[in-house]
């Protein structure tokens, strides 16, 4: 079983398949493996024989359209990986050219050899995705508040601390 090559476009990696792997709590399994097989199927087919280009590109297509579909969001190191205009793979020197500039700003610019189109990457230092930070995360929250049960000790101690003008911290 071979895995998927994984090149490096400037400071961030592509996936070697774990673009979903913060999605692993996601509401239908199936489809998650699905996409997940695909994406797989597109970096073996070309990864095998490079002239297979257009399988890749039927594979990323089916992927990026059932995951639009169940509106399952993408990782963004998949959806970097993936011409948004022709659903070819971007692999470095097979399928995209990169370059690195740096002139106000540092970029790094990846070009798809099939169609042309190039997408734009800032490279700042210490940058990171929303999806990468740990607020984006998704935590097993605590129930809110009005969910939680108040015990009639607590309330009635509560109301009258109110009633009586006194702050909750004045009871500490």
């Amino acid at each position: 079983h071979h895995s998927p090559p994984s090149p490096t476009f400037g400071l961030w990696n592509p996936p070697s398949l774990q673009g979903w792997a913060m999605m692993a709590g996601v509401k239908d399994k199936e489809a998650f493996q699905r996409l997940n097989f695909l994406y797989q199927a597109a970096h073996c087919v070309l990864a095998q024989n490079p002239e297979n280009e257009e399988l890749a590109r039927f594979y990323a297509y089916t992927q990026r359209t059932i995951s639009k579909r169940l509106v399952q969001r993408q990782d963004p190191s998949v959806k970097r990986t993936i011409c948004k205009c022709c659903s070819s793979l971007l692999l470095p020197g097979l399928t995209a050219t990169v370059r690195q500039r740096k002139r106000a700003q540092r970029v790094t610019i990846v070009r798809c050899l099939t169609c042309g189109v190039t997408k734009r990457f800032p490279r700042k230092p210490g940058y990171s995705l929303w999806a990468e930070r740990p607020e984006a995360q998704l935590q097993t929250a605590a129930p809110h508040p009005a969910q939680i049960p108040a015990e009639t000790g607590q309330r009635s101690q509560m109301s009258e601390d109110l009633k009586d003008g006194r702050k909750e911290s004045d009871n500490r």
